[in-house]
């Protein structure tokens, strides 16, 4: 086992010079610093490593829920359930969205028996008044205050999603009154792109296109149409009636259309379902994808799509292509969110609580390569250089993932450091039984490194599970702690089992020793 070859020894030389590259370029890069050359700055990870909010602040907004919006919008839905179980029940009258209510007139009197029965199987929580054959549909007060909770909780989770889809930024995201949300964002002094993020209801939906101007000529909408623009400034005149939802989208991400940068995306089975009976339907029609109000696309149907995926085609940057994906992803807002309030934060935590962790977990690696040394001579020196990559390749690793490292972070950093140390300690106690069996140098540094295998891999498998389940029932801190733990365990097998076996094979061969001091 200790008789590496030169490939492998090549290997991992090249591995450990790019983690160098890497996690010192991150912390340059964070800096903004001009020292690397552009085409180097191309191979670096695109998320640097950055602070969390505990530890250097950032930006705050409070953001305001257009609840006005939402009600309309609840109320339209409303209305056309209403006109379709109207439809469905033989009964003739037309709602209407009228002073925040719902109005229509029946005249049957067979009907009006129905009316009641009908409204309450749509929603038990809506208020019905009549007057001769006039019908007014209100919402109840807590029928109102219910769906302020919940396009509040929906609100909340969405801006969580489009700000931090993977769960490692760690932002504070917290409702305040009934129809605000307030926003800190770590590390971010220009917050351009987080309100740009935050400005797009991302509703996006298909309809049949009517018709279409070039030239920029007006066209009047006529009933059951409207009106919309792309771009480029081409009209279309739509179908107001939505073939299909954004709400069926399970999947959107960055692609290519024709050597252009386009946004790829796929639904649900009853999403897909639905877009192979539109496609087979209406060959030869052309469809409009919209997406908060815009035409993004307007395609002809030339055959029928089975697999449930398309592409968004248009004239994306690729940035603007990763944006829309994003909020596709992280699925439409129930409501706009307007900007009241912006601001910069500091550290929520005090800057003696910041230099105490600090000098803690600087104390504590300090004291363990000492004891390492001090217990191991050349093998625990070693194991102290392997330690140091183990360091600069979990940073490496935060940095690529986009994880804000905060106080409960390098918690984890120095927790994994221990346990680095405690894998390579196993290794070293084993060569010391070996040892004392009388077994040469070679055999007994084979042995140890084989026998210590299996329970160093157990440990950080266990490790890992609980790791894994930190992160997942976890929020905030925890799921810092979580993720550089998890990127700690995985680096330190790499440092403890493949590096530092390197390095002592290259030793024994380069020194011959025929006796190994490991008090």
């Amino acid at each position: 086992m200790l008789n590496l070859s030169k490939f492998k020894i090549i290997s991992i030389i090249a591995f450990c010079i790019l983690i160098i590259f890497y996690s010192f370029s991150s912390l340059l890069n964070r800096q903004e610093s001009n020292i690397l050359p552009i085409s180097l700055k191309k191979l670096l990870p695109q998320s640097n490593l950055n602070l969390g909010l505990d530890l250097q602040g950032g930006s705050q907004l409070t953001l305001q829920i257009d609840f006005p919006y939402y009600l309309k919008e609840r109320l339209e839905n409303f209305k056309n359930e209403i006109k379709s179980s109207f439809r469905k029940e033989s009964v003739r009258a037309l709602p209407k969205v009228k002073d925040e209510k719902i109005k229509f007139v029946v005249r049957n009197e067979v009907a009006k028996k129905d009316i009641q029965k009908i409204i309450r199987s749509i929603n038990p929580q809506l208020k019905i008044s009549s007057t001769d054959n006039i019908y007014e549909i209100s919402l109840s007060d807590e029928l109102i205050k219910k769906m302020q909770n919940d396009v509040t909780r929906q609100s909340i989770e969405i801006v969580r999603r489009r700000i931090d889809e993977h769960g490692t930024k760690e932002p504070l995201i917290q409702a305040q009154g009934k129809n605000r949300i307030l926003l800190q964002v770590p590390g971010i002094k220009d917050s351009s792109q987080v309100k740009s993020l935050l400005g797009k209801t991302a509703k996006m939906t298909f309809h049949f296109v009517k018709s279409s101007s070039q030239d920029g000529q007006y066209m009047v909408p006529i009933p059951g149409t409207k009106l919309l623009y792309d771009k480029e400034g081409v009209s279309y005149l739509i179908d107001k009636e939505i073939i299909l939802s954004g709400d069926s989208l399970v999947d959107a991400n960055t692609t290519y259309f024709e050597g252009k940068p386009a946004v790829g995306f796929s639904f649900n089975n009853s999403g897909a379902r639905k877009f192979s009976q539109i496609t087979r339907e209406n060959i030869g029609k052309i469809f409009a994808i919209v997406l908060d109000n815009e035409v993004v696309t307007a395609p002809r149907i030339n055959t029928v799509i089975n697999q449930g995926a398309g592409v968004i085609s248009g004239s994306f940057t690729v940035e603007e292509a990763a944006e829309v994906a994003l909020l596709l992803r992280a699925g439409a807002l129930p409501a706009p969110l307007d900007i009241v309030e912006e601001r910069s934060v500091g550290p929520s935590l005090g800057q003696d609580s910041i230099n105490s962790g600090g000098m803690a977990a600087l104390i504590g690696m300090l004291l363990v390569v000492i004891a390492m040394i001090v217990i191991y001579g050349t093998f625990g020196a070693l194991a102290n250089i392997a330690l140091l990559f183990n360091i600069m390749l979990i940073i490496v690793a935060l940095s690529f993932v986009g994880t804000n490292l905060t106080l409960p972070g390098i918690a984890g950093i120095v927790l994994t450091i221990g346990m680095a140390v405690d894998s390579n300690v196993l290794i070293f106690e084993r060569i010391k039984e070996e040892l004392r069996q009388n077994k040469s140098v070679i055999i007994a540094v084979d042995q140890g490194f084989r026998q210590a295998y299996r329970t160093i891999i157990d440990s950080n498998i266990t490790t890992l599970i609980v790791a894994f389940f930190l992160f997942s029932f976890g929020s905030g801190p925890v799921k810092g702690f979580a993720v550089t733990l998890s990127f700690g365990i995985l680096s330190s097998m790499f440092s403890a089992i493949i590096l530092t076996r390197m390095m002592i094979a290259l030793w024994i061969r380069k020194n011959r020793p025929q006796k190994l001091n490991l008090t």
